[in-house]
């Protein structure tokens, strides 16, 4: 038994090295398609004056729901593509690896949310679901390219200075701040990773 689960593991850690460069290209139009919906979801949220904290709670919940279910297809159409099944062994591992962090961040959003409406916590849903975010990312990046650990610690060293600049200025509470904030991190940085993913892969085909 304890054979067959090693060979098993050894198998994976194969495909994973194998795949690594299919994961790559997978990642570039899946990165440009979530900083595109957060990119939009924060020029929306400014526009229409979306403030307090279970409006902005929930207009950022429906911008990850729709980012999550488009890189969804993205993934599937890419996996049918190249004649993959969509839920191999690796596809399974790196799902695996990011549900508890995002479910934890789900959790705690919907009860802060459920709790109180003040402006003031919006740093109990912000930086806490941000930084969660940055450790799920981190944990894929073990059955994925390099890259994406070191993007998950871009995104929690830049949450924690964004947070501790936050703490230190002590602003008044704005909800154009609140929504550039998550624009940035989620649009702009995820849009920047993905032209760098394209790039570097167009410099790879031309060698």
């Amino acid at each position: 038994m304890e054979h067959d689960t090693a060979a098993e593991h050894l198998q994976v850690i194969r495909t994973l090295m194998e795949r690594s460069a299919l994961y790559r290209r997978t990642l570039a139009p899946i990165m440009l398609y979530v900083g595109s919906v957060g990119s939009l979801a924060s020029a929306g949220g400014i526009a229409l004056g979306i403030e307090g904290l279970r409006p902005f709670g929930a207009w950022w919940l429906c911008a990850a729901l729709v980012a999550l279910a488009g890189a969804f297809v993205i993934a599937r159409r890419q996996a049918l593509r190249e004649g993959e099944p969509f839920w191999s062994p690796p596809t399974l591992r790196v799902t695996q690896a990011m549900i508890p962090p995002l479910a934890a961040g789900l959790i705690l959003s919907v009860a802060t949310m459920a709790a109180t409406d003040m402006g003031e916590f919006r740093l109990l849903l912000i930086f806490p679901d941000a930084l969660i975010y940055g450790c799920a990312v981190h944990a894929a990046g073990f059955f994925m390219p390099r890259g994406m650990k070191l993007f998950g610690w871009l995104i929690i060293v830049l949450t924690g200075a964004a947070l501790l600049l936050l703490v230190w200025l002590e602003p008044a509470a704005d909800h154009r701040l609140d929504h550039a904030f998550m624009g940035a991190l989620f649009g702009l940085l995820h849009l920047a990773y993905g032209v760098y993913l394209y790039v570097t892969e167009a410099r790879k085909g031309q060698a």
